[in-house]
């Protein structure tokens, strides 16, 4: 009985249990470090395969989805010019219904071609040194007539570039 009663105390002693207790430890850090390692070596291959699909389908896609981009800017510039072009077809419109009023016709050909009528008498605004203000008649009054009006159709000519 004294063997059993020895054992039973080796059994319960605080060294043997810190030894059983040290070893299950052991053997179970041991097994979650080799399931580990076994993960971490199936997803390496596994990671290693998606960066591949993944930097393919990049490089597949840039090309066109850069396209893609440009050819939206190029749309919308050229929706953008379209309305401008619009907008500047609206003022002529505009401006030819105005030139059809003879009032807005005889203001225009007294301003820009400096006519009066019979009875009346032209005159042009000049500044203090001789210089023409601004808003003044346009054209040069020292020069015949057809010379401005000629001037004009250049101007106008030159603008519509």
């Amino acid at each position: 009985m004294a063997g059993k009663d020895r054992e039973a105390r080796d059994r319960f002693s605080t060294a043997t249990r810190l030894r059983l207790l040290g070893e299950q430890t052991a053997a179970r850090v041991y097994r979650s470090q080799t399931r580990r390692q076994a993960r971490r070596s199936r997803l390496t291959g596994r990671a290693a395969l998606l960066a591949l699909v993944f930097c393919s389908l990049i490089v597949a896609l840039a090309y066109p989805i850069r396209q893609y981009v440009s050819q939206q800017a190029e749309i919308g510039d050229l929706r953008r010019q379209r309305n401008e072009e619009r907008e500047r077809v609206d003022e002529l419109r505009d401006q030819k219904a105005r030139w059809r009023d003879d009032a807005y016709a005889e203001q225009q050909i007294r301003k820009r071609l400096h006519y009066v009528r019979p009875g009346e008498t032209g005159y042009t605004v000049v500044g203090p040194e001789g210089a023409r203000l601004p808003g003044a008649d346009r054209g040069d009054p020292d020069r015949p007539w057809y010379s401005n009006v000629w001037d004009g159709v250049d101007k106008a000519d030159r603008s519509g570039r």
